[in-house]
Parts: C-alpha cells; structure tokens; sequence
C-alpha cells in the first residue's frame, strides 16, 4: 500500500496566528523531506466563523519516479488527521463539519472562550456550557488534547499558535522530532524567544499528561514510609531521592523493590545506572520519559526465566495466597498441580553455561535432539508434596547464577539496544523515545507467549529503524496497540501495510 499525505486542518480566528502555524507546518515539512502545500478559506467576520487553515504533507522518499503527489485544497468530511483549534467552539465546529472522527482524528484545542454574537445578544445567559463542548469534542476524536491555550500564551509573552505548535509536537502525530520543531520556529526569526516559551511550556504539559495517563495501574508508594535497614539498600534509596525529580521518584524505588527480589541490590544499583544515562540524555523537565522508562526498564529487567517462575510457585506467599482463594473446610487437605512444559530453549537458556546453552539450541546437535524426547510432553509437578516442591524450590535457587546464563546476556543485550533507541531520541525527539519506551509492553510472559511477544517487538523496531523519518510517536504507538490485539501477529501485518511501512 502506498503512503498517504498527512493532513492537517487549522481553525483559527483573525490576529491569533493561524497562518503562522500553517507556515510553520508547511516550513517544518519542507526542511525535512516532505512535499508541503497550504491553502486558507477566510471565515465570516464578527465572530461568526473562523479561517480554515488545511496543510498536507507527503514524504519525498515515497515518490516514485518523476511522478508529484497530487495533493487537496480543502479538508473533507472523515479525512483529516490532525485538526487544531485556536478556541473551544471552533473545535465543536470542527466536529460538527465532520472533520473530527473518533478512528483517526487528533484534536488539539484551547478550552478558552470568545463568545459567539449570538451567545452575547440573547436576552438571558446565552452561553453554551464549555464542559458540555468539552465532552462532545472528547467523544469525537481519537486523541484529544486540551487546555487555556490562551493563557499559556499570556504567560510567555507569545500568541496561541506557538502553544498550538507546541501541543502539536508533543502529541506525537507528526515524525518529526522536537529540535526540528524549534528549528523551524528559529527559522521564522521574529519573536522567536517567546514562541520557544510558549512552545516548551505545551510541550512539558501534554507529555506529561500523556504519561500520567499510562501509570495509573502502577503501585505507587509514599516514599516518606521507605526507610531500609539494610545499608546498602537505604543507600540506593537516598540515590533516587537525591538525584531523580520527585514525581519520578516512587516508580523507581518501586523498580528498584522489585529487582532486588528478582536478583539483588547490585542488579538494582545497575536499573538506577541505566536510569541516570537516559536522564543525561533527555531535557531537564522530561519527567515523563524518565517514570515510563523506569517503569518498563524495571519490568524488563525482572524477566520471567525458568528460574523466576519456579521461585514465585515455591513462595510461602503464594501457598497463603491459594488457601485463602480456595477456602477449605475444616479437615480438607490442599493439593496443588502446576502444569508445566518447558521446551528446549527454556533448559538451555538457565544452565550455568553459556557456551552449553547455545550447543544446546543448535537443532542439529545430539544434545538438543535428546533434550527435545524429554520435553515433547508437559509434565504435573505437586508443589504441595515435599518431592515436587524441593523440585522447583532448588530450581528457583539457580538465580545465584543467573548472570552466567545464556537467558541473561541474551536479554541484557536487548536491553541495551531498547535502551540506546530511546536515548538517542530523548533529547531531539522524546515524544518518539516515549512511545518507544512504551514498545516493551509488548515483552511478556515466558514460553511461547513471550517468544510471540518478541518478535512482535522486534518486528515494530525494525520499522522504526527502516523508516524513522516517516514513523510518528502516534504511528508507532498505532503499531504498538496492533501488536496488542492478537498474538499471530495479524493486525501488526495490517497497520504496517496501512501505513506503507510493510
């Protein structure tokens, strides 16, 4: 499938600079490899409409041969990607023309207010209610992002479309990163301090109200309660809360809680090491990038291998937790079956031996051949009976060698390659290394269902490293979602294809 031109619909209302976010557009599109064209419809005067601003964009390396785009003039009902509006009834307008719809439209709006003449000439309070504007416009779009637009503008000194322009690159729509967004506002040269003002002050609020939008489920803790014994783990503690920004500060902690009791507190002491060079790398008030990464660097790092699995079914915690699920009468006695299958790779990957392990996984060694009659069947372990539970118990006790396992370099690599892509993005471009980020989610489970997960991952970052001059945080954050919907992979196949990037 051929890629399509992004399209852009501004509404704006004379003196708040609506052409100039429709050059700064055309202007940002043009210096980074895409063809841009603009066109404008002037609105009806004293209040009664807006001017309608339409840009597309279309990427120069999909051209073929000397064939040009052809490219629309005006917006059409259904197909608009990105519609940005100077005042909250114009965003209503927007959605009342059919320009918003809830499968594809970003709505960026001001939640401000300039009264219509028909609200200000009606005999009583003709005003319409902005909270009820607010819920119809949330309902009609796919990603809705709003604010005083107008106030933010009043405070650095600048005009709404540099606030607008700002909330536009934060959003993650368009692939472009957040340097070339002020470079092209530099490029513009007149009030170029204040416009970056207003511009950073978006950006910081719609990034971090983004994130705190995925963190809800996260176990957050009052750190004022954490205070460690151990002197080693006090230590580490005071390292978050001296050099971390406070509300990142429970997420890592509670990083940290969790791989000391999948390892060690020098494994943790490496999750903060990590977390301190991207912190290096991103801006100073890009608190958002920082809890989401620690969020999903601490969930990677804790891998589920052989070894943590058996270890969570021998805890003390978990036989408590199970009786209490099961609530036995007086005199019943409590048998627990675990299912278990484990494959080749699984064996392999926990031995003490890298070397081994590898020689292991070569299909075409006796080893793997032998290995492989014994695991064709699943096998029931009774975790209730002393033979099954010192089985698993003294499988769970192999994490003192875990780090000479073939699972933990290959999965530290990895890592390190996920952490790279998003460091390299975290200070040109974070709403892209946010969603990025964000990707691991997609790295789960153990067996098959974590081999599923994978290459699904692997699959979305190798698109982004073909075509990351086309691939937006709200494209990447699409194939993500798709990747989510079905384990075979299917509707990753689609949204690739959808997007021209297969």
């Amino acid at each position: 499938m051929q890629a399509k031109p992004i399209k852009i619909a501004i509404l704006a209302m004379g003196g708040e600079g609506g052409g100039v976010l429709a050059n700064w557009i055309v202007a940002l599109g043009e210096h980074n490899g895409y063809i841009a064209q603009t066109t404008s419809v002037p609105g009806v005067a004293q209040r009664t409409g807006a001017t309608i601003y339409y840009v597309e964009l279309f990427p120069k390396s999909q051209i073929k041969g000397d064939k040009a785009p052809v490219l629309a003039l005006m917006p059409m009902p259904g197909d608009v990607d990105v519609v940005l509006a100077s005042e909250l009834m114009e965003a209503g307008r927007a959605v009342q023309r059919g320009f918003v719809t809830p499968d594809r439209t970003t709505l960026i709006t001001s939640t401000h207010r300039v009264y219509s003449i028909a609200e200000k000439t009606a005999m009583g309070d003709g005003r319409v209610d902005s909270e009820a504007l607010i819920e119809h416009t949330r309902a009609a779009a796919k990603k809705y992002i709003h604010f005083d637009m107008a106030k933010a503008a009043e405070e650095a000194g600048s005009v709404i479309s540099a606030v607008l322009f700002g909330a536009l690159s934060a959003s993650g729509v368009l692939p472009f990163s957040r340097e070339q967004f002020e470079q092209t506002i530099e490029r513009g040269g007149v009030g170029v301090k204040p416009s970056l003002r207003a511009f950073a002050n978006a950006y910081r609020r719609v990034g971090n109200e983004g994130a705190a939008d995925e963190q809800t489920d996260a176990k957050i803790r009052d750190l004022s309660q954490i205070n460690p014994k151990h002197p080693k783990v006090a230590a580490l503690v005071n390292q978050v809360r001296q050099q971390f920004p406070e509300d990142s500060q429970a997420i890592i902690v509670e990083g940290v809680r969790r791989l000391i009791d999948f390892q060690d507190v020098d494994y943790a002491q490496l999750y903060v090491q990590r977390l301190l060079q991207v912190q290096q790398k991103a801006h100073a008030d890009d608190t958002a990038l920082l809890r989401e990464t620690g969020r999903y660097l601490a969930l990677w790092m804790s891998f589920e291998d052989a070894i943590r699995v058996a270890e969570l079914k021998t805890r003390s915690s978990r036989f408590e937790r199970v009786q209490d699920e099961v609530k036995l009468a007086d005199g019943q006695i409590l048998t627990i079956n675990e299912y278990m299958h484990p494959r080749v790779e699984e064996i392999s990957e926990i031995l003490p031996c890298t070397k081994l392990g590898r020689w292991l996984l070569k299909p075409s060694s006796w080893g793997h051949k032998l290995l492989r009659k014994f695991t064709q069947e699943g096998r029931v372990i009774q975790t209730s009976s002393l033979r099954g539970f010192l089985m698993l118990h003294t499988l769970g006790g192999l994490k003192r060698w875990r780090r000479k396992t073939l699972r933990y370099q290959v999965e530290q690599e990895r890592i390190e390659k996920w952490l790279a892509r998003i460091e390299q993005n975290a200070g040109s471009h974070p709403a892209l290394a946010l969603e990025i980020a964000r990707t691991q989610r997609l790295v789960k489970g153990y067996g098959d269902t974590h081999l599923r997960g994978l290459k699904n991952f692997h699959t979305v970052m190798e698109a982004l490293d073909r075509h990351q001059n086309r691939i937006s945080p709200d494209i990447l954050q699409t194939l993500r979602d798709a990747a989510l919907a079905d384990e075979q992979g299917k509707e990753l196949d689609k949204a690739l294809k959808a997007h021209a990037l297969a």
